[in-house]
């Protein structure tokens, strides 16, 4: 899944109003945030596929236990989430953002074929939406819309950029998720995911504009 982890974020700004959505969003998309270099680093592995059924399909996860796995995803949240702790002390909150790093498995199980490793070494499974194009799109569109119409509706802007930036985010994911659509294979595994490291800027951005938002009481 894609912009379906993003909305994620989105929505749990109702649930955790003082919470920046910078952590809110980096904590669903945290395991693809890790990923690439993991690949990189040659710890996990993927590979392109021609003639895949649906462009959802381009890329075989062949090995991604650490990152993409369920229990490493709970181990994943653990961290994330008692990092959080330590830094502000509020409990419930970093509850939510370890759950937010959950949600990601959970998604991804959703949509992936069975390649989404229960442990290191595990069996795998994944209920496979993305053979279905049609649905997986109608599925992940109608979750990224409903996560942005609960962020834009718990929160007011304070000012022009808080007006402004976060339709400058969702236009981005929108037009990248065309994109992945669209684009065909990537040209190698290497660029793929030097590629990929490009998202460790969407926290960052949807930090900035959240300063510039209220919560709605």
């Amino acid at each position: 899944m894609f912009i379906g982890h993003n909305a994620v974020g989105f929505a749990t700004k109702a649930t955790a109003p003082r919470v920046s959505l910078g952590w809110l969003m980096a904590a669903p998309m945290f395991l693809d945030l890790i990923w690439p270099i993991f690949v990189l680093l040659g710890i996990e592995r993927v590979t392109i596929t021609s003639n895949p059924p649906t462009p959802f399909l381009t890329l075989r996860f062949d090995s991604y236990p650490w990152s993409h796995s369920l229990v490493m995803s709970c181990v994943w949240g653990a961290l994330f989430g008692g990092a959080y702790f330590l830094r502000t002390q509020q409990s419930r909150a970093a509850w939510i953002l370890a759950l937010g790093v959950v949600s990601h498995w959970v998604l991804d199980f959703v949509t992936h074929r069975p390649d989404m490793p229960l442990w290191p070494g595990g069996p795998k499974v994944g209920l496979g939406l993305w053979y279905s194009m049609a649905g997986a799109i109608a599925i992940e569109s109608l979750l990224f819309v409903a996560g942005v119409a609960i962020y834009l509706r718990t929160t007011k802007a304070r000012d022009r950029v808080g007006s402004i930036g976060p339709w400058s985010l969702i236009i981005l994911l929108v037009l990248a998720y065309i994109a992945s659509i669209m684009g065909g294979a990537p040209p190698s595994v290497p660029a793929m995911a030097s590629g990929a490291l490009i998202m460790w800027i969407i926290p960052f951005w949807a930090a900035w504009f959240d300063r510039h938002r209220d919560a709605i009481a």
